[in-house]
Parts: structure tokens; C-alpha cells; sequence
């Protein structure tokens, strides 16, 4: 055929074969050509703060961040990232040397896995482990090494409750002399759960004890519910030297589009993970930035709101899901529940993902995309509540429906 290559040799290079187009953009394709109700992809159906909003306009309008901006991010939004930390959990940081602004979470990762990865380094994370870990590592050259977290049931005030666990035994036996690093996700997606002050002074304990540098995405650190808490782990003895600590401003403030995400570190690490950055997008989110900055300034009310609106949007969900035949592991954290389908003789979570949209007008995502150890992974299946109340009601009804015709 005309201009086509006669080349045998694959274009895509064999580190990114096994990935192929993400299960994101199959199932919200899935969801436009089916016209379902989308609960898979993580983003919120409502724009953010209206000041928040206005800002970035102001910003446009005022001719801020409209041509480069500095590459280690504006210094409004860098000043505004430490005091937040400061703030909130008592950790402090240079704006100038220890922060590093990128396009969202996701760039953050992949920086910082280039940065600090050589061919052959093992890294250590968490399955079900978001998708742009696996490939981020791979891009490098690295070798990821899966620790699972494994279901269980407990029993508290009466109610059984199911929950996702790290095996503490099974992380240390993981650590080897190749290990490089330990990616760390908490609050947890796809699972909820948000780790607990005694795991993470154990992880703490083994990174300082293996002289373990340790990547913490902490994306979701203002959507914990119930009792649990969010403590970063930089704050533990021995880890701010050697933590990479990733936030993102799309999943506090619901401005998914804005690509505005950082990191922040030690200079040394904050100044791989820049050398990194610079070759990917060396800016971006210019007027977003100055926007950003104001919004992490936004007063207590408005996180507690946040909280309080998504912690009802679960329960709606949960409710739902439970009465429309799922087992529901109820999440401590994050935006999205995962349940289990066995209970409606289901085994294979892709196999009903893809029918789901046909079958029942909803999306959602197959967990096991999230596993090495597939098998593991197979019979759960992820839904965000990130959305109204009223596409939640809809899509319970919708499920409900489903069982009762079989």
C-alpha cells in the first residue's frame, strides 16, 4: 500500500506493547456510542468552586501565564502549595527549591519515574495499582514488582464492613537488593482504602531501613471519609529526605481539564524529577496555575463541603449497588467503589464491563486492568460516584432493573 513501511518491525516499542488504548477510553467510548450512564472514568460531572473558575479568568484577562510560564511552576502557586502543606500537615518546604509544578498527577509520575529509574531497578506498588504506573515504570526500565491488596471482611458496631488490606509480611518479603523504590497510592484507587498510621510507620521503617527512596501519590488526600485520615508519609521519621511526595489540583477542585499537579521533595529529588519534566512538557496550565494557587488558599469550609457532598454521593451509591446484588467494599477514601461481582454469577469483570452498557445503560471499569496477577483482579469491578445524585439514583435503579430481568 502506498506509503507504508515494509519495515517487520513493530512501531510501538516492546516496553509499551503490552498496553495498548487505556480501558478509559474504550469504556467512556462504550458509554457515548451506547448514550449509558458513565460511572467508570474518575471525573466529576460539575465544575468546581465558581471563584476558583473566575480566577483563571482573571488570569486570561490579565495576561498571566498566556506565554511560558517558569518552568519549576509560578511562584504564587508554588508559595501557595507549601503553605497548604504547612497548614494542613505541618511540613514544611522551600517554594523555590522544593516544589516542582507539572500537567497534573500523571505527568508528576511519569517524571519522576524517569528521573529517578535505571534499566533494571525494581519498583514496588500496590495492586490494583493505577494504569499509568505500570507504563511509566516500563517507559523507564524499570521492573514493577505488584504487593496485592487482598479483600477481607471485619465486623464493626454489628455490620460487616469489606475492606481492601496491605500485607505488611508481603511487602518486606517484595523488597530484594534491586529494589529501587516504593510507589505508594493513598487514599488508594482503585480499592478506597487509606492507609493507616501503623502501616505507614512500617513502611516508613523499611524505606529507612533498605535505604529506599519512596513516591507518594496522595491525589485524593481531601476525600477521606468515616474515621480514616490522611497522613503523608513524609511526615514519618526518617522519610521527607527520601519521599516524592505527588498532589494534583483536579481532584480537590473538580477541574479535571486543568492539568495542574505537583510535586514536592527534597531539591535534590525535586531537581531529577525537573531535569525529567523539562524533555515532556516543560510547561503547561499557565493561567490555570495563578488559579490554583487561590483555590488551595480557599478556607477550611470549603474542604469540609467537598468531603461531606462526596461522602453522601458514596452512600447514595453504595446503597444502590448493594441493593442491585454487588458485594460493596465501602471506601475509606478516594471517589470510586469497588464491588465485588460474584454474588450475581458473574466471574469475569471485562466480560460484564463490556456488556454493562448494552445490558444495564452504565459504565464501569474492570479492576482487573489494575493487576498483574489478573486472576486476583477478575471479579471486581470500579464505580465512580463523582457524579450527581441523580445519575447515581438512575444507575442503581438501572442495575436493580438488570438483576430483576437476569
Amino acid at each position: 500500500m502506498t506509503g507504508m513501511t515494509s519495515s517487520a518491525r513493530p512501531f510501538l516499542n516492546r516496553r509499551l506493547a503490552e498496553f495498548g488504548t487505556t480501558i478509559f477510553a474504550e469504556m467512556s467510548a462504550l458509554a457515548v456510542s451506547t448514550g449509558a450512564i458513565n460511572l467508570g472514568q474518575g471525573f466529576p460531572d460539575t465544575d468546581g468552586p465558581e471563584e476558583v473558575r473566575e480566577a483563571a479568568v482573571r488570569a486570561l484577562r490579565d495576561g498571566r501565564g498566556n506565554q511560558y510560564p517558569p518552568g519549576p511552576g509560578v511562584p504564587e502557586l508554588r508559595t501557595a502549595i507549601t503553605a497548604h502543606q504547612e497548614r494542613r500537615y505541618d511540613l514544611s518546604y522551600d517554594p523555590d527549591t522544593e516544589v516542582l509544578v507539572t500537567a497534573g498527577a500523571t505527568e508528576a509520575i511519569a517524571a519522576t519515574l524517569l528521573a529517578l529509574l535505571e534499566p533494571g531497578d525494581e519498583v514496588i506498588a500496590f495492586e490494583p495499582y493505577y494504569d499509568s504506573y505500570a507504563a511509566c515504570i516500563a517507559m523507564a526500565g524499570g521492573t514493577r514488582v505488584p504487593v496485592t491488596l487482598r479483600p477481607y471482611e471485619e465486623t464493626c458496631d454489628g455490620d460487616a464492613q469489606r475492606r481492601f488490606r496491605l500485607d505488611l509480611d508481603e511487602l518486606r518479603d517484595a523488597v530484594t537488593d534491586r529494589t529501587r523504590l516504593l510507589l505508594i497510592n493513598t487514599p488508594h484507587n482503585p480499592t478506597g482504602t487509606v492507609l493507616t498510621r501503623e502501616e505507614l510507620t512500617e513502611i516508613a521503617k523499611l524505606a529507612v531501613e533498605r535505604d529506599l527512596l519512596v513516591v507518594t501519590d496522595e491525589v485524593y488526600e481531601h476525600l477521606v471519609f468515616d474515621d480514616a485520615e490522611h497522613l503523608p508519609l513524609a511526615g514519618f521519621p526518617g522519610m521527607r529526605e527520601r519521599t516524592v511526595t505527588i498532589g494534583s489540583a483536579g481532584k480537590t477542585f473538580s477541574f479535571t481539564g486543568w492539568k495542574v499537579g505537583w510535586v514536592t521533595a527534597p531539591p535534590a529529588l525535586v531537581s531529577a524529577v525537573r531535569s525529567a519534566k523539562q524533555f515532556l512538557t516543560y510547561v503547561s496550565s499557565g493561567p490555570f496555575q495563578y488559579a490554583v494557587a487561590e483555590a488551595l488558599a480557599l478556607p477550611d469550609a470549603y474542604f469540609t463541603a467537598f468531603r461531606a457532598d462526596m461522602l453522601a454521593k458514596r452512600d447514595v451509591l453504595a446503597a444502590g449497588l448493594t441493593e442491585a446484588g454487588f458485594a460493596v467494599f465501602r471506601p475509606q477514601g478516594t471517589y470510586f467503589i469497588t464491588t465485588d461481582i460474584r454474588p450475581l454469577g458473574e466471574l469475569d469483570g471485562f466480560a460484564f464491563c463490556r456488556a454493562l452498557p448494552e445490558r444495564a445503560g452504565v459504565v464501569a471499569i474492570p479492576n482487573a486492568v489494575f493487576y498483574d496477577h489478573r486472576d486476583a483482579g477478575a471479579p471486581f469491578v470500579r464505580f465512580a460516584f463523582c457524579k450527581h445524585t441523580d445519575k447515581l439514583r438512575e444507575a442503581s435503579k438501572r442495575l436493580a432493573d438488570m438483576r430483576k430481568q437476569g
